[in-house]
């Protein structure tokens, strides 16, 4: 386990094993925020496609079908449903969001006074997910992003969903961001600002997964701030033609729709538009 003291003005980093638990002073108010962004790019060579491609996302992940994965997030990372809000939207797009607790929850009588007690203590702990169908009204290029915020408080750890939440997706782009909040005391009175050891959040992405993917990364190990960028690594054309196939393009088509997707996934990636 990773911490940081101020000392003289500088700041230090003691390390503790992670198989040493750490005996708190009241209870580990650290909170853990991973910011988990995927993108899917496809071309489409007709408006009908382009408005198909659109509905397909639409049914893929409504709101049901993003409920059951933050479900399995939540399962995955030890955390208890308290909640769950879900909608559709017009014409296009869903949001989930659930409420989350570290351990079982008693609900005990409700008192007339504290009607929102349990939900208002625990609140801090939420799963969310919004998805962004989007395409370019002239040249084809169609993307899907989905945003998913994973704020935990004590001892779970958003980061155990990292493999399933790339699969899940068949993600083409993943940008994600963890930081690690606020400070928990131990019993002799020092504080604490993590609570696990932690260099990049690559490390928590299987190294199969992580082979298929170019990576960027920036991290700030002092601040507890890690940033990391995936981009898919092989692109075979006919994966993102929708509607259509290889044969139905010259070869001359086949390279300006390749060079688009790659200059779209290039773009998303870097998170600059790099053309002229």
């Amino acid at each position: 386990m990773n911490s940081f003291q101020a000392d003289g003005g500088n700041m230090t980093r003691h390390c503790v094993s992670s198989n040493d638990k750490l005996a708190l002073h009241g209870f580990n108010n650290l909170t853990k925020s991973l910011s988990f962004n995927i993108y899917d790019v496809c071309y489409a060579h007709s408006s009908e496609h382009c408005l198909e491609y659109i509905e397909y996302i639409d049914e893929e992940y409504n709101a049901d079908r993003l409920t059951i994965i933050l479900t399995t997030v939540a399962d995955m990372i030890g955390a208890n449903i308290l909640n769950v809000a879900r909608q559709d939207y017009e014409p296009q797009g869903a949001s989930v969001t659930l409420m989350v607790a570290e351990g079982p929850i008693e609900v005990p009588l409700k008192h007339p006074l504290l009607p929102d007690a349990i939900v208002a203590h625990l609140d801090k702990s939420h799963l969310t997910v919004h998805t962004y169908p989007e395409s370019h009204p002239d040249k084809g290029i169609c993307t899907f992003r989905a945003d998913i915020d994973v704020a935990t408080c004590g001892e779970i750890s958003p980061l155990k969903a990292l493999d399933y939440l790339i699969g899940e997706f068949e993600s083409d782009i993943c940008i994600m961001d963890y930081k690690v909040r606020g400070f928990t005391r131990d019993v002799e009175g020092t504080k604490h600002y993590i609570d696990h050891e932690i260099d990049s959040i690559n490390d928590f992405i299987s190294p199969n997964i992580l082979g298929e993917f170019h990576i960027d990364e920036r991290n700030m190990p002092q601040q507890n701030i890690f940033h990391s960028r995936l981009k898919l690594k092989e692109t075979d054309l006919d994966r993102y033609l929708f509607g259509s196939g290889v044969d139905e393009f010259e070869p001359a088509e086949l390279d300006e729709i390749a060079r688009q997707i790659d200059s779209e996934m290039q773009e998303i990636f870097h998170g600059r538009n790099l053309s002229a």
